[in-house]
C-alpha cells in the first residue's frame, strides 16, 4: 500500500525539521529520516548560526564577508535574502525553546575564520546538537507530522516516470530497512534535505548519511545542479585512531586559537596575513602543503595559553572529547587534519528553493542556492537551512491544491537477492580512496582524468548490480554515491582556473569573472540511469 501526505520531506537534520514543524501547522507531513531524527550533520555542527544580532554589526559586512569567502562566486540576491532574514530565523529558533549560551550582555556571540565581527550565536560548543534535540522533541510529539525513520529514499517519482504530460514530482520511493520493504510515498510537493556527500571521501567529518542521496536523486530526475567541484575541507579534524571524524570547532581559532608545527612553530602568518582566522579553504590549503613538505602526519592546534575555566565554559564537549582520548587542551595542543567536511555546490534552487521540477523543492546542504559560491563562510550553513526552509513552506502553502495520480507500486518481479555483497563494500571503499587521492585538496588535470576512468568502470558495474539485485541500503548509498563522485570530477574539470576550494595546478590563477558550473542531464546520462 501506498502512503499519501501533503508534503514529503526528506532528511531530517535542520531543513528538514524546521520545515516540517512550519508545514504541520497547516498539513500533513510525512518526514522520512535516513536513521534516526537525532542522526544527522546538523547535530553535529559545534560551531553556531551566522547572523546579524550586535548593533555594531550590520548586514553589509555579513554579505562582505560571505563574499570574500566565497570568491566573489556568491549569488547577490541570494546572499542578501540569507542574511537580511537571519535575526527573524534566529527569533524562530529562540521561541522554539533553543537555549542559547549567554553572557552578562545577552546572547553571547562569537568569532569565526572570514568574519569581520563576532556574529556567531551558539550554544557553547554543541549548537547543533541543542538545536536538533529541540526540533526533534516537538516534531515527536506533533500530530500531524509521520516519522519514517530508518528508511532511505530510493527515487523520486516524477510524469515523465509515469508517463504523464506534465513532468512534476509526485512523491518517492523508499527503502524500509527495519522491514527490507520498497515503500510508495505519494505527495504533490516534496522538499530533498538529505544533506551533503561528504562520504564519497576516505576521510570527512560527515556522519555516514552523509552520501549524496538527495543530489543524485535529483540529477536522475533531470534537475540542473552546479558547482560541485567546491568540497570544503574542514581545516581541523581531530587527529586520533579512535576519533572518528571527531571537529575541533572552527570557534577555536575564533577564540585565540593557534595551528603550530610538531616543534611548536606557527605558520599560517606565511600563508595569510589574516593567520588563524583565514577562511577555511586558504587554512585547509597551509596545513595540506606543510604536511606534504614536511612528511608530517598531522599539526597542531594550540589553545592552551587560555584559562581552563574559559576552555571548560566555551568547549566543554570538545576538552571532554580530546581528554577521553588522552588529551589535555588546557595543557597540550591537539592534533588535527584536514577532512572532506561541506558541499557547497548541489540541486539548482531559487530563492523559494524550488527546483527545475514542479513539486520539487531543495534545502539545506543538498541544495545550491548560491549563497556560499565557491567557499562556504563558517556557520553559513545552518542559517541556511533555516531561511530556505521557510522559503520552501511559503511557497508549498501557497499553491493550489492538486489531486494526487495514483501511484504504481515498486517492481521488484524481475530482480533477485544479491549474491555476493562484498562487491558493494568493495566498490564503496576504492571510490572513497581515490576520490580523496585524485579529488581533494589540490588537484590535477590528470588526477581528475584518472578519476573520472574509475568512475566510469563502477558506474557500469553498480548498474548491473542495481538492474539485477533487489535494493539494499548499502547499494542505494553507493549507487547515489558514485553519481555524486561523477558530478564533482565534472565539475571540477569544466572549471579551468583556481577559486575557493577548488585548487588546480593547471589553472594556478583566478580568472576575472566568476561562473558558476552548471550541469545538465544529457541522453548519455539518462541511459546510465
Amino acid at each position: 500500500m501506498a502512503l499519501y501526505f501533503d508534503v514529503l520531506v526528506i532528511g531530517s537534520g535542520l531543513a528538514g525539521q524546521a520545515a516540517a514543524i512550519r508545514l504541520a501547522e497547516f498539513c500533513k507531513v510525512g518526514l522520512i529520516s535516513k536513521r534516526t531524527l537525532d542522526d544527522s550533520a546538523s547535530a553535529r555542527a559545534q560551531g553556531g548560526i551566522a547572523a546579524v544580532l550586535d548593533s555594531k554589526d550590520s548586514v553589509e559586512d555579513h554579505i562582505r564577508d560571505t563574499f570574500i569567502a566565497g570568491a566573489h562566486l556568491n549569488d547577490p540576491a541570494a546572499t542578501r535574502f540569507v542574511v537580511e532574514n537571519g535575526k527573524r530565523a534566529i527569533d524562530w529558533l529562540i521561541e522554539q525553546g533553543v537555549k542559547f549560551s549567554r553572557d552578562e550582555a545577552g546572547y553571547h556571540l562569537t568569532r569565526e575564520g572570514g568574519h569581520s565581527a563576532r556574529r556567531v550565536i551558539h550554544v557553547a560548543d554543541a549548537t547543533g546538537f541543542a538545536v536538533q534535540e529541540t526540533l526533534t522533541n516537538i516534531v515527536r510529539q506533533h500530530p500531524n507530522i509521520t516519522v519514517l525513520e530508518h528508511h532511505i529514499a530510493i527515487d523520486l517519482i516524477t510524469g515523465e516516470k509515469l508517463g504523464l504530460a506534465e513532468n512534476r514530482c509526485h512523491g518517492a520511493y523508499a527503502l524500509d530497512n527495519a522491514k527490507g520493504e520498497v515503500v510508495t510515498i505519494g505527495a504533490p510537493h516534496t522538499l530533498i534535505a538529505t544533506g551533503g556527500a561528504g562520504k564519497v571521501y576516505l576521510y570527512t567529518t560527515s556522519p555516514d548519511t552523509s552520501s549524496g542521496d538527495g543530489i543524485a536523486m535529483a540529477w536522475r530526475a533531470g534537475c540542473r545542479v552546479a558547482n560541485m567541484e567546491f568540497i570544503q575541507f574542514h581545516p581541523t579534524c581531530l587527529y586520533h585512531p579512535q576519533a572518528k571524524s571527531f571537529l575541533i570547532s572552527e570557534a577555536v581559532r575564533g577564540e585565540g586559537g593557534l595551528l603550530k608545527l610538531p616543534d611548536g612553530t606557527r605558520f599560517m602568518p606565511e600563508h595569510d596575513a589574516r593567520a588563524e582566522l583565514a577562511p577555511r579553504d586558504v587554512v585547509a590549503r597551509a596545513i595540506d602543503f606543510e604536511m606534504k613538505k614536511r612528511g608530517l602526519d598531522c599539526v597542531y592546534l594550540d589553545i592552551s595559553h587560555k584559562p581552563a575555566e574559559f576552555l571548560r565554559e566555551h568547549f566543554p564537549n570538545i576538552l571532554a572529547r580530546c581528554s577521553e582520548l588522552g588529551i589535555d587542551i588546557t595543557r597540550d595542543p591537539i592534533p588535527v587534519v584536514p577532512a572532506a567536511h561541506y558541499t557547497c555546490g548541489g540541486i539548482v534552487t531559487d530563492l523559494h528553493a524550488r527546483t527545475d521540477i514542479p513539486g520539487l523543492y531543495a534545502a539545506g546542504e543538498a541544495s545550491c542556492t548560491g549563497l556560499h559560491g565557491a567557499n562556504r563562510l563558517a556557520s553559513n550553513s545552518l542559517l541556511e537551512c533555516l531561511v530556505f526552509a521557510e522559503a520552501a513552506v511559503n511557497d508549498i502553502l501557497a499553491q493550489p491544491k492538486r489531486e494526487r495520480p495514483t501511484l504504481p507500486e515498486w517492481d521488484e518481479s524481475r530482480v533477485s537477492d544479491p549474491d555476493e555483497e562484498i562487491v558493494i563494500a568493495h566498490n564503496w571503499e576504492e571510490l572513497r580512496r581515490f576520490m580523496w587521492d585524485y579529488v581533494g585538496i589540490v588537484r590535477t588535470t590528470k588526477r581528475l582524468q584518472r578519476a573520472q576512468h574509475r568512475i566510469r568502470l563502477l558506474e557500469k558495474e553498480i548498474h548491473d548490480y542495481y538492474a539485477n539485485f533487489r535494493v539494499s541500503h548499502d547499494l542505494i548509498e553507493l549507487r547515489n554515491l558514485v553519481v555524486t563522485a561523477d558530478l564533482i570530477v565534472r565539475c571540477a574539470l569544466k572549471r579551468r582556473e583556481s577559486r575557493g576550494l577548488h585548487f588546480s595546478r593547471d589553472y594556478p590563477d583566478m580568472l576575472k569573472k566568476a561562473k558558476n558550473t552548471v550541469l545538465r542531464k544529457q541522453a548519455r546520462d539518462r541511459s546510465r540511469d
